[in-house]
Formats: C-alpha cells, sequence, structure tokens
C-alpha cells in the first residue's frame, strides 16, 4: 500500500476522526453533527466552504493557480438504521444507528486528501471536495443536484470511492460501462376473504395467493430476462396473520429487483405489477402492487475510467489497480452524479475476508484510510498538473 509520506504523518488523526464519526452516526439528512466536524474542517484547512447543499451536503473547494480546469471529488456522509454489535470502543452510541456501509472511512479518506492538498497545493486548477448525505435510499445525490451541485461547482469529471470487502487492503478495482445496479422496491398487497383456518373453502386465502407470486416472481429473471443481462428479484418479507386459526383478508410482500441497465428495470417493474396482479386473480383474489425504481445503474464513463485506471497504477503500483473489475449488484446514488457529470467510482479493498457492508459487525479498516487519501490527492495531482 504506497502512502504519502506527509498523510502517514497525520495517519494517527485519520483514525481518530473517522472513529468519531463512527462513535456519532447519522441518518440520512441528519447528518447535522457530521456536516459540522467536515465543515469546520475543511475551513480549517483553507477550502472554501457551502453547507446546507441538498439538505445536510458540504462542499469545500479549493482553488489554485490560473487554470480554468476543475474536478470534483465525492464521498458519503451517512449511516444505516441497524444496531451495531460491536463491543469496541468506537461503536456506534446511538440506538439503532450504525457506520455499517464504510461511509465514517470515506468521508475521512476525503478530509485527509483535502488537508494534504490544501498544504502542498502542488496542482493547478480547482478541485471540489464533496461531502454527500443521505446515500442510503434517501436521494441525497439527487437532493445536491436539485441545489445546483454543478451549477454552483461546475467541474468537468466527478470520481467516487467505495469500499470493498473481496478486496485485499488497500487494492484499487474500476471498470468502464455498467458498475453497480441500478435498483426499486415493491410493496404487494394481496386481498382474499378472511375464514375460519378449519373452513377454508368459506374465503378466500391471500397466504396461498402471497406463495404463489413468490413462486411467480421467481421466473421473471429466468425467462423475461435475457441470459446476458444481469438482474435480481428477491422477496425479502411476508407479513398476514396473527392467529394460528384464523386465515387473514390480507398479505403483503416486499422485496428489492436490481439491474444494470434502464430498460431492464423498466421490465422488471412492469413484469412484477403483471404477475401479482394475475397471480392473485387467478385465485379470486386482488393484488394491489407498488412498484418504484429508486435508483439509477451506475454507468462509469469509458473515457474516464481509463484515465482513471492509469493514474492510479501510477500512483499506487500497476499490480495494485484492476481496471476491469467486478460487476457489483448493489447499488449506489452517485450514479446520478454520474448522469450529469462524466467520471467513475472505484472501489477501494477494505481487506479481503473482513465482514461484507451492512453487517452488524462491520468495521472500516483504519489502515486504509491513508491509502484512501493518498489516492485521492494523486489523482487531483495528476489531472491538474502544474505545467513545467
Amino acid at each position: 500500500m504506497k502512502i504519502d509520506p506527509m498523510i502517514a504523518g497525520f495517519a494517527d488523526e485519520l483514525t481518530e476522526w473517522r472513529r468519531d464519526i463512527h462513535a456519532h452516526p447519522e441518518l440520512g439528512f441528519e447528518e447535522h453533527r457530521t456536516s459540522s466536524l467536515v465543515a469546520e474542517r475543511l475551513r480549517a484547512f483553507g477550502c472554501e466552504v457551502a453547507t446546507g447543499v441538498g439538505k445536510t451536503g458540504v462542499v469545500g473547494t479549493l482553488r489554485v493557480g490560473n487554470n480554468p480546469r476543475a474536478i470534483a471529488l465525492r464521498a458519503d456522509m451517512d449511516a444505516l438504521p441497524m444496531q451495531e454489535a460491536n463491543g469496541f470502543g468506537h461503536r456506534s452510541q446511538t440506538a439503532n444507528t450504525m457506520h455499517a456501509c464504510g461511509h465514517d472511512g470515506h468521508t475521512t479518506m476525503l478530509l485527509g486528501a483535502a488537508r494534504y492538498l490544501a498544504a502542498t497545493r502542488n496542482f493547478d486548477g480547482t478541485v471540489h471536495f464533496i461531502f454527500q448525505p443521505a446515500e442510503e435510499g434517501r436521494g441525497g445525490a439527487q437532493a445536491m443536484i436539485a441545489d445546483g451541485l454543478f451549477q454552483q461547482f461546475p467541474c468537468e469529471a466527478v470520481f467516487g470511492m467505495h469500499n470493498f470487502h473481496t478486496l485485499d487492503a488497500g487494492r484499487v478495482m474500476v471498470r468502464p460501462g455498467p458498475t453497480m445496479s441500478g435498483g426499486g422496491i415493491f410493496d404487494i398487497e394481496i386481498t382474499g376473504r378472511g375464514a375460519h383456518g378449519a373452513l377454508p373453502e368459506t374465503g378466500i386465502d391471500p397466504v396461498l395467493i402471497a406463495a404463489h407470486v413468490v413462486t411467480a416472481l421467481q421466473s421473471v429473471v429466468a425467462r423475461n430476462v435475457a441470459a446476458l443481462d444481469a438482474a435480481v428479484v428477491s422477496v425479502t418479507q411476508i407479513h398476514a396473520g396473527d392467529a394460528y386459526n384464523v386465515i387473514p383478508d390480507t398479505a403483503v410482500l416486499r422485496g428489492t429487483f436490481r439491474a444494470l441497465r434502464m430498460e431492464v428495470l423498466e421490465a422488471l417493474k412492469a413484469r412484477i405489477e403483471a404477475l401479482a396482479r394475475d397471480v392473485a386473480a387467478a385465485f379470486g383474489g386482488r393484488a394491489e402492487p407498488k412498484v418504484q425504481i429508486k435508483v439509477i445503474p451506475v454507468i462509469n464513463d469509458d473515457s474516464e475510467t481509463a484515465w482513471v485506471t492509469e493514474a492510479a497504477a501510477e500512483a499506487m503500483g500497476a499490480d495494485a489497480v484492476d481496471g476491469n473489475g467486478a460487476i457489483v449488484m448493489a447499488s449506489e446514488d452517485f450514479a446520478y452524479m454520474l448522469a450529469e457529470k462524466p467520471g467513475a467510482f472505484l472501489f477501494i479493498g477494505n481487506g479481503r475476508g473482513s465482514v461484507p457492508v451492512h453487517n452488524p459487525r462491520y468495521d472500516f479498516n483504519d489502515e486504509i484510510l491513508p491509502v484512501g487519501a493518498t489516492l485521492w490527492s494523486r489523482l487531483v495531482e495528476t489531472r491538474l498538473k502544474k505545467a513545467g
């Protein structure tokens, strides 16, 4: 893992910052403490600071020289609504709220880069440090864009980075084109007619209907999506009844669907709706599906991905960078920033075998904080290289 000597010198402070954020997690659009800490540090480094961009978002700007070129680097700040199961000293102090996705580390790595770049100023141009709220399904990227993010902070390209648990610590992975899936959610309320459990013939059983809908939904990917198009449909919740001997009136199914192309997402949405209605009707019941596409796919720009792969390899060593990395079927609302500006989304290894994200025992690997800060810094210095 290549680490800049200056950044290595304040690596212990990066760990302190990260663990402090981890201990005080905040949900999307509630990141008031985190936003304040970020803004305070950016000002201390000498950056221009804008707060309240997309409600609780923060943007720090550093201008050096007269070059009109500008790029943007983005980190996310929000936590997840889940109870932490770790017992270490920096575990969450807030019930049912946890940094289980590494956004505490992403924020700290970008702060580390801002500190280094503000001190060294070894570039010519402008860099915008975007600290985004509400990545976890609450539309933080869209909120910042709606607030005029790229009008207020114009740039030629935008880059983001996320930790990844199956990569060796400090290794970098990126790929051109579709990189992470777009995704949606569904709620299907099935209405039958309640009855005594011993007299099912007098009712219309919504539990039976729900079971058949679940089975039918398994055909969507297998029979409605081309073999070369990646897609997922998962039923994750079933709710019905509250007594052993009563067939209830209603049952509810909930779940998620993912795909790498918008056309496939739209097809999944339509098929889920049709199957739910038709299966319920076949059993004499009624289904009311509410199916929503929540986030678009992450599509890396080909030329920007080629550039960032080469620049990262130069900075970190060719053996530390995979320019044709794996597709990830999780979703990420950085996709909306990439829909506005060319750029790329990278992954940095949290350590092979580390606990996966969205797990109550997850923790960000502090060893890669200075690695990520170094990588961000080198990308800026390479893209906005001083003349001569």
